[in-house]
């Protein structure tokens, strides 16, 4: 595969933007390695190659166990993820597919059960931004180094 261009050159201001959202995130509080685990399903979901071999780098550099890494695509039917894991994972789903689940109340009881008012929304935005990022490089064919 070949990049079609880079989207970091050609539009700077929007990508620091995004970047600049990512930055706000991480100062609210929210897990490192919980957000990288739904970025991990996000990018497995949005079908992004760059995304899945960054988030995964990043989960094991954090300690995460192979096991874990291995089944995030399963995460229901583990018993490897806490219940405010599989709450966020199963948001992050839901949100990512919201043309097909339209964010069902199940999803959101789960959540809410989970996550202060404040971290849904923080969550949510961690979500649609790694949504973009994916769209970003599915798009302009971000590729791989070897």
């Amino acid at each position: 595969m070949q990049a079609r261009l880079d989207y970091h050159k050609a539009s700077p201001d929007a990508v620091k933007a995004l970047i600049a959202l990512e930055v706000a995130l991480a100062r609210r509080g929210l897990d490192k390695n919980l957000v990288n685990l739904v970025n991990l399903r996000i990018s497995q979901i949005n079908g992004c190659a760059y995304c899945i071999d960054l988030h995964t780098a990043d989960l094991r550099k954090a300690g995460e166990t192979d096991r874990r890494l291995a089944t995030v695509s399963i995460w229901q039917d583990t018993p490897f993820f806490t219940e405010r894991e599989r709450a966020a994972l199963a948001w992050a789903e839901a949100v990512t597919q919201v043309s097909l689940t339209h964010v069902p109340d199940a999803a959101y009881e789960a959540l809410r059960a989970q996550f202060s008012e404040t971290e849904q929304v923080d969550l949510t935005m961690a979500i649609c931004a790694m949504n973009s990022w994916n769209r970003l490089s599915i798009a302009f064919r971000k590729t791989l180094t070897a």
